[in-house]
Parts: structure tokens; sequence; C-alpha cells
């Protein structure tokens, strides 16, 4: 059955029925011209914020329809957004989902889209509270708004980062950039082994949001500035230095990137360590702390959650031009930065 067959009106009644029953502090859920919601559900309001972000996933740019399933693609439109409220160490609460749907679209492909969304809403507890859907004759796109919760001290922003600062990152960097790469080139797939084009693959479809840990970070309130890494390390770790004028030296032999991202980035772009840098959608979490707090932050963070963090370079005076430094101890500057939609 195609969209205009259901009509807009009938897909959000089939929509809010595939949704779980909302959580206490959801008033009016979907159905009406607004959410309800109960503030300061987790901390007494004089103590909480609310955090607000919303990302989009545009047809084309983000995604191709025909390599991407729609189940998937509802992971991770929430999970983009999870990442951002992570990145100030806040717990993701409330989602908005707007909708542009082609009208010959299968009635199917938002089932399964909105199988997406509630498995990642689910594993994260977020209820999906509203929305709103347009026909689009430009192809698909998702775009969430998303509302957290944090205590206003364990807030962490881009700004703050000083000279001296260690930089860390959780997990690992540039497979998602060499899924992309994949599926963009699949000459490529002479360059490595079905083991890591399936971890490329799920990196760029399945992102995991690292709210666990951006909750952590902030509670222990010794990050001096966080992101995450949408556009690539270099080019956020560049948004967090313009935010406080200084800048950073990274040491390629402490990334994080697996043997197989780098032979296969050397294939795709002459580099290995380019993937990691500037390839992007990891969406780890990149942060800098003073530098007799950095090491056992670091520990504090693996040891509660799981999840391996790295020590990958240090903040250094706004002066001094990016650098790499390579395992050999050559020093080279970075250029270039991170993705960019429109360059």
């Amino acid at each position: 059955m195609k969209i205009t067959q259901l009509g807009e009106f009938g897909l959000i009644e089939r929509i809010r029925a595939a949704l779980p029953e909302p959580g206490p502090n959801v008033i009016v859920g979907i159905g009406d011209d607004v959410a309800v919601l109960k503030a300061a559900a987790m901390v007494a309001a004089s103590e909480s914020v609310w955090l607000a972000t919303c990302d989009v996933q545009v047809e084309g740019a983000h995604f191709l329809r025909t390599a991407t399933p729609p189940r998937s693609l509802g992971r991770k439109s929430l999970a983009i957004n999870l990442s951002d409220i992570a990145s100030a160490g806040g717990i993701p609460r409330y989602a908005l989902v707007s909708l542009g749907l082609p009208g010959d679209l299968e009635v199917g492909f938002i089932d399964e889209l909105y199988a997406g969304l509630r498995e990642e809403a689910t594993a994260f507890g977020v209820d999906i509270v509203g929305g709103n859907i347009s026909r689009s004759r430009l192809g698909i796109f998702i775009d969430v708004f998303l509302l957290g919760e944090a205590i206003r001290e364990n807030v962490v922003l881009r700004s703050g980062a000083a000279v001296g600062d260690r930089v860390m990152v959780t997990g690992t960097v540039g497979d998602a950039a060499a899924g992309v790469a994949l599926l963009l080139n699949p000459e490529l797939e002479k360059a490595t082994d079905a083991a890591y084009e399936e971890i490329a693959r799920s990196r760029r479809d399945r992102p995991t949001p690292r709210v666990r840990e951006g909750a952590l970070i902030g509670s222990l309130r010794q990050a001096s500035a966080m992101i995450d890494v949408s556009d690539g390390i270099a080019g956020d770790l560049r948004h967090i230095c313009e935010k406080t004028t200084v800048s950073f030296r990274l040491h390629a032999d402490t990334l994080p990137v697996s043997l197989a991202n780098r032979a296969l980035s050397r294939a795709a772009r002459g580099d290995e360590w380019h993937f990691a840098l500037h390839g992007g959608e990891d969406y780890e979490l990149l942060f800098t702390a003073p530098p007799d707090r950095a090491d056992q932050l670091a520990r504090r963070i693996s040891s509660e959650t799981g999840t391996p963090v790295s020590v990958i370079g240090e903040i250094i005076p706004a002066g001094e031009r990016p650098q790499l430094v390579l395992p050999d101890g050559s020093s080279h500057p970075m250029e270039g930065s991170g993705w960019d939609h429109f360059k």
C-alpha cells in the first residue's frame, strides 16, 4: 500500500499505534497540536536544565534509499541526536519526528523506519511524543528534535579547553567513513576482508550513541570540553579549539583505529589516517581534561561503562598550527578539516 492510499491522518494513527505507551511524565503525546510533558523529571527544577538538539537525515545527502535498510535508518536518525545530548553530559528524554515523504513510498517503509526508531528509543529510555508529516517531491527526509535533561553543573560544552589539556576519545574512529567509502566505491572491497566490511557497514548504518559514557563524564565534572565525532576528529576538535582560541597536537600511534581501517584508508585516499581524522559519523565522544586528571578519568570511564577511552593528544597554544605526530616521531601540519555539507 502506498502512503497516498493511506492518507496523512491514517499514517499518523498507524505510527501512534506502532509506538509503545508513553512514560509517566508524558501527559499528552501523539495526537494533539502539542505534547504536554512534566518538566524536570530527573532532578529538582532548581538544579536541572533542558538540553535541546535536532538533526536531519536527507536522502541523497546522508543516505541512499536503495542501500540503507529503513529499520537501520530509523535507529540512526535518533542515535545521532542521542549522541548530541550525550556530548553535553545529559540524559535524553523526549523526541519529535518530522517526516518528508514521497507519495508513492510504500507504507511498509514507514513501518520499518518506526520499528528502528522504537528500538533506539526504548534502548535509551526516550519517549517519541509527536512530530509532523509532509509530502516531499525531493526524496525522504527524517528530522528529529530531541529534548534531554541534565544537572546544570554537569553540562559539558565545546568551550573550556585549555593549553596542556589532554585530548581523549571513546571507542574507535574511522570505521563509519570506511563504510561510506565501501558503499560509494565497491572496488575497495579488494582492499579489505568480509569481517571488516561488516564492521564498517554496521558503524555506518547503526552507530552507537555514548549516552551512558557522556552522562558519567558530566557527573564526574573533570572534562573541560566535549563534542561528539560527527564531522571527523580533526574537524570536531577544531570546533572545540575555536571556542577558546587554542590549537591541538594529535599522536597517530595512539589513535584508536584498526589496521584494517588504515589499510582501507590508504587504498581509498592514499593516507592511512584519513578516515580516522577526517571521515566523521563515528558518534564517539571527543573531550579534553587537565593533564593531572586525564588518565584517571579515562580509566574510570572504561571501568564503569566497558567502553575504551584513548588519550590521543594535547591542547597547544593558538599560535601553533594543528599537528599530527606520526609513529616515526615526525610532526606534520594538519590541513583541511572534517565534513562540510557545502564544500
